[in-house]
């Protein structure tokens, strides 16, 4: 068998746009061989994948997965709605949060690990489908507490969410839907970053400027209490009574985290 060097890899990566290992695989498979290398790729679809890979996939579908105190979301993309509805499409997307779930323990943010770990087979999905593809997100969250997924319009948006405490399975579907709905950006006002605050202090204090300034504190802090309303959690008004919110309907229930994805968007 010829030996591969670097010069080879790098004009058959040249020619096709695949990776370097895929390239040197190709290449030892190949014998030294390049076109018989480009053959190869071309067979197993990763050199038509690498060549799609610049093309725009906004299209997609959340799925989730919940097990044993385990929750997984996962954002996997592609370029139609169309391909996104296909069997081939949804089981391999099934078989992203079975395999995040089962072999990763690591809890939070499983993006890159994972993206290294689905290469081949997606690369191997996109030459088949002729759409490029990318497993976009993938968070895995464990929890001594319990884990809670919702997914909208058909896995366009999805929420995961984590919580500790007396909540039965009604209240946490209820929870998910409720972040869902109206897109906290906090669980609390204790989480809203300082700095935060204060821009938003700023902006109050200027649309109420030229009043006397005995009163612009008050007014400020008032402000500032029904923005709070708008971007916690705990304080929106809550989606089954309005008149009321969850730090009222469930006290004793503490929301550790959640995410609110939707299929796309600008990260």
């Amino acid at each position: 068998m010829a030996a591969v060097s670097a010069s080879m890899v790098k004009e058959l990566r040249d020619r096709t746009g695949v990776g370097m290992m895929d390239c040197r695989k190709a290449l030892e498979a190949a014998g030294g061989d390049t076109e018989l290398a480009i053959e190869h790729l071309r067979k197993s679809g990763v050199a038509k994948a690498a060549t799609k890979a610049g093309r725009t996939a906004k299209e997609g579908r959340l799925v989730s997965v919940i097990r044993g105190g385990v929750g997984v979301l996962a954002e996997v993309l592609c370029e139609t709605d169309f391909v996104a509805k296909t069997d081939e499409f949804q089981a391999f997307t099934a078989s992203v949060t079975e395999q995040a779930l089962t072999l990763f323990t690591q809890d939070g943010d499983l993006s890159v690990a994972f993206g290294e770990h689905i290469r081949g087979p997606l690369s191997e999905l996109i030459g088949k489908i002729g759409e490029n593809m990318q497993v976009r997100r993938v968070l895995r969250w464990q929890s001594a507490g319990q884990v809670g997924t919702y997914l909208h319009m058909g896995g366009k948006i999805g929420v995961m969410v984590e919580v500790e405490g007396p909540a039965d399975k009604a209240l946490l579907g209820d929870i998910c839907m409720h972040i869902a709905a109206f897109s906290p950006q906090y669980v609390d006002p204790s989480q809203v970053p300082a700095s935060v605050v204060a821009k938003e202090k700023e902006i109050a204090a200027a649309q109420v400027e030229g009043k006397p300034a005995n009163m612009v504190d008050k007014i400020v802090a008032g402000k500032i209490g029904k923005w709070y309303t708008e971007v916690c959690l705990l304080q929106q008004p809550w989606i089954r009574d309005d008149k009321t919110a969850l730090a009222k309907v469930a006290p004793q229930v503490t929301v550790k985290r959640f995410v609110r994805w939707q299929v796309g968007e600008a990260l």
